[in-house]
């Protein structure tokens, strides 16, 4: 079948795929497009998978200030490379990701870094609501509940405010820029400021957060621990010239 240039133009546009990755995806759905970009998305996952155990320790810290000067976001953004983390795509996405944080107000990155109490409570609340359903059917309620609740508060589930279609998430959004680019991207943490709230700003969880602490206990452990035998070997060492004195 052949596949025009406008065609393979239209595809990667839309999915920001190189030419010859698009002509391959058009060709095996032999000229339909939305087979082709279901194609490329799949292919983009097998990417994603090979790429994620990779080291990304470059990337930028970018800042977002809205025009009411009332909500501010810091967001990190991990990448491999310090070549991409230049790159001004690689920039546009992270300054994207600011403002996505900053007018949905995610609770957290993903679903299992949410607190067990936040998810407990959600069920009882849904529970409360459900109470007149039969209780086989209670369950699969509740997960479509807190699945509808995840996209709502779970960063990387939520649709994308700048997708034409509403229809592509942050996650799937990282997946087309990961095969695109080929590095390992993720958003390692952001946190959230809004003027007037009381609690702590809204975080996303730091995964590296426990390791450095409990380097940093060790670290004071040791130095504690040779300062005490210091101590204790300075005391004896003083009692034994203090006996030789008294001979």
């Amino acid at each position: 079948m052949t596949i025009s240039s406008s065609q393979i133009k239209e595809l990667r546009e839309k999915t920001g795929i190189g030419i010859l990755d698009c002509k391959k995806a058009l060709v095996e759905a032999k000229g339909n497009m939305e087979k082709a970009i279901e194609i490329l998305r799949k292919k983009g996952l097998k990417t994603v998978e090979k790429k994620s155990s990779r080291t990304a320790s470059e990337g930028r810290i970018e800042s977002y200030i809205h025009s009411n000067g009332k909500i501010g976001v810091l967001l990190e953004l991990r990448c491999e490379t310090d070549f991409v983390a230049k790159n001004e795509e690689f920039k546009e996405l992270s300054h994207n990701l600011c403002m996505q944080v900053a007018a949905t107000n995610p609770l957290a990155l993903a679903p299992e870094d949410l607190p067990a109490e936040v998810i407990e409570k959600e069920k009882e609340v849904y529970r409360e609501q459900m109470k007149d359903k039969p209780p086989q059917k209670l369950n699969a309620i509740i997960e479509g509940k807190l699945r509808k609740f995840y996209q709502e508060k779970c960063l990387l589930k939520q649709i994308y405010i700048k997708d034409p279609k509403g229809k592509q998430t942050i996650e799937q959004l990282l997946q087309n820029i990961v095969a695109k680019m080929g590095e390992n991207i993720y958003i390692k943490r952001f946190v959230r400021f809004e003027v007037g709230e009381e609690d702590t700003p809204q975080t996303a969880p730091n995964t590296s957060s426990k390791q450095e602490n409990a380097s940093n206990q060790e670290n004071v452990s040791n130095t504690t621990t040779k300062k005490s035998s210091k101590t204790k070997s300075t005391k004896k060492s003083s009692k034994t010239k203090t006996k030789k004195k008294k001979k």
